[in-house]
């Protein structure tokens, strides 16, 4: 059965490239413009994996990280951050708050991302 992977991003190009990337690897994708709809389709569509972006209209992606984090149906999903901040304080803070990992937009490529992905969803299969 295909994964299921939702992305919180603002920004309908990338939504749409990164998106389209998962279709072709055979992700089935779930997609959400703000904080409030993604949180909304985190707990209705229960995905695999999230993709978070960080700078998001009403609720930033730190906001909807710990809420995520808070609620006993979505806490256990992983979260990947990929965001442009990429301070040190920024990247801790989204660990610190429970991402599994951290990704730098300008530094990637969608390939790169989708990388990231399997390796995550690899580790949360033997971990189960």
């Amino acid at each position: 059965m295909a994964k299921k992977i939702l992305i919180i991003e603002d920004d309908k190009l990338l939504r749409k490239v990164i998106g389209k990337k998962l279709v072709m690897e055979n992700y089935k994708v779930v997609e959400a413009m703000d904080g409030e709809e993604g949180l909304k389709f985190s707990e209705s569509e229960q995905p695999d994996l999230i993709l978070l972006d960080l700078v998001l209209p009403e609720i930033d992606g730190f906001e909807v990280l710990a809420r995520l984090k808070k609620n006993p149906n979505t806490l256990k999903i992983p979260v990947i951050i990929l965001s442009n901040l990429g301070d040190e304080e920024k990247v801790e803070k989204g660990l610190k708050l429970g991402a599994v990992d951290y990704l730098i937009k300008a530094q990637l490529n969608p390939g790169d991302i989708i990388n990231k992905i399997k390796k995550v969803l690899n580790k949360k299969g033997r971990n189960q």
